[in-house]
């Protein structure tokens, strides 16, 4: 996962939290709503990074178990 992405990801995980704070204490259903989106973005994007991550990481041991025959 690239810098970049992690910080994204967590930049939409603490906006969402922020909005969905602020939608609570306002009593702003669709603000909170909102937050609840921005952090499952968040999640999710972060869930991705790491899938490929873990991807990349299987070929690139492949490759060098390979590379040991």
């Amino acid at each position: 996962m690239s810098d970049s992405d992690k910080v994204e990801a967590k930049t939409d995980e603490a906006k969402g939290k922020v909005k969905e704070t602020v939608g609570h204490a306002v009593g702003n259903e669709s603000l909170e709503a909102e937050g609840r989106t921005d952090q499952a973005k968040g999640h999710t994007r972060e869930a991705a990074e790491k899938a490929k991550d873990a991807v990349k990481d299987i070929f690139e041991n492949r490759h060098k178990d390979s590379d040991k025959d």
